[in-house]
Parts: C-alpha cells; structure tokens; sequence
C-alpha cells in the first residue's frame, strides 16, 4: 500500500508565494516520475509541472519562470514553488507519482488535493 500525503497550500495575496509538498510512503521500491496537476475551478484538471527520475523538469506554460518542480529521492517527496501568483493560479492542486513497488508492480497515484487561492 502505498500513501501520498500533500501539504503547503492556502490564501495568498497575488504576486505572493507558496510551497506545496507531497510525501509518498509505504511500499516502495523505487520511484519514477513526479508531478503535479491542477483543477481550477469550473475547468478541467491540467498539467503544472513534471520531474522524471534523472531531474529533467517539464512545465506548462502558464506557469514557466514562476513555479519551481524539485524531488528528494532520499525522502520520496515532491516539491512545487510558486512564485509571483496569480488570481488565475487558483485551483486544488494534486500531487501524481509513478513508481515501483517491492514487489515490481507499477503503482500510479495521486494526492489527496491541496487548496490554492491567490485572491487579494
């Protein structure tokens, strides 16, 4: 089983800045690509930004030069900063990370959403 367990969002004036983290723990043996996802509200679910196992970073437009992905491989956890916010940066965030588990089965998961408003 394995558990994900996101953190870090909340109210934030526009041009503020937030860090959102996701822990992933359990049974695991490896992990491969991270990411996070957005659903702002009345619009579908998109990509933010993604981080493979090698550290290569993949980021939406709207966001590059603004968010930051980052991992700790030693902690299984996922980082995004968020920088210069925007009102449209408003969404429920969702953490989603493709791994290994010991027993070699592939597992893809998501967090449990994590709240970002950017309002003044």
């Amino acid at each position: 089983q394995v558990q994900l367990v996101e953190s870090g969002g909340g109210l934030v004036q526009p041009g503020g800045s937030l860090r959102l983290s996701c822990a992933a723990s359990g049974n695991i043996r490896s992990i491969n690509a991270m990411g996070w996802y957005r659903l702002p509200p009345g619009k579908q679910r998109e990509l933010v930004a993604t981080i493979t196992s090698a550290g290569s970073t993949n980021y939406a437009d709207s966001v590059k030069g603004r968010f930051t992905i980052s991992r700790d491989n030693a902690e299984n956890t996922v980082y995004l900063q968020m920088n210069s916010l925007k009102p449209e940066d408003t969404a429920v965030y969702y953490c989603n990370i493709d791994l290994w588990t010991r027993a070699n089965f592939r597992y893809i998961g998501w967090g449990q959403g994590t709240q970002v408003a950017v309002s003044s």
